[in-house]
């Protein structure tokens, strides 16, 4: 089996609905995406996926899509706030929760066609959540 790692970072605000701590208002994360692909071939290159590939598709999608933007609940009441004032938004059916995050990152990747094994979501240096399909 072969794993290729490529590492995309990204800033990001958001906040929790019906929670309690801390997360209930609104921050940001300065966040790493470390996505997994995984194969038992290599192309006619010698390779599993061409990291530029990688970076291609969804890099440019989290630079595009999530990095610099509040990542809230559809049904967050701040969202027509931002709305008004022009703010770049990304919103989710459920909590913009480290998880929810991760396999959203996953989803994307998979449907670009990358053999993509897991996603890790790193909210801080020490705290993490993980999305895999298996």
């Amino acid at each position: 089996m072969f794993r290729v790692t490529q590492n995309i970072e990204f800033c990001y605000g958001h906040r929790l609905l019906n929670y309690s701590g801390k997360c209930r208002h609104l921050h940001g994360h300065n966040g790493l995406a470390v996505i997994e692909l995984e194969g038992e071939q290599l192309d006619d290159r010698g390779m599993l996926v061409d990291f530029t590939d990688i970076k291609k598709s969804v890099r440019t999608w989290i630079d595009d899509e999530l990095d610099h933007r509040m990542i809230l609940h559809e049904n967050d009441p701040a969202v027509s706030f931002f709305k008004e004032q022009g703010e770049p938004l990304y919103l989710l059916p459920e909590n913009p929760t480290a998880e929810a995050i991760a396999r959203l990152i996953f989803d994307f990747t998979k449907s670009q066609g990358l053999p993509v094994s897991e996603v890790s979501l790193w909210e801080t240096p020490k705290s993490v959540a993980t999305y895999t399909d298996r």
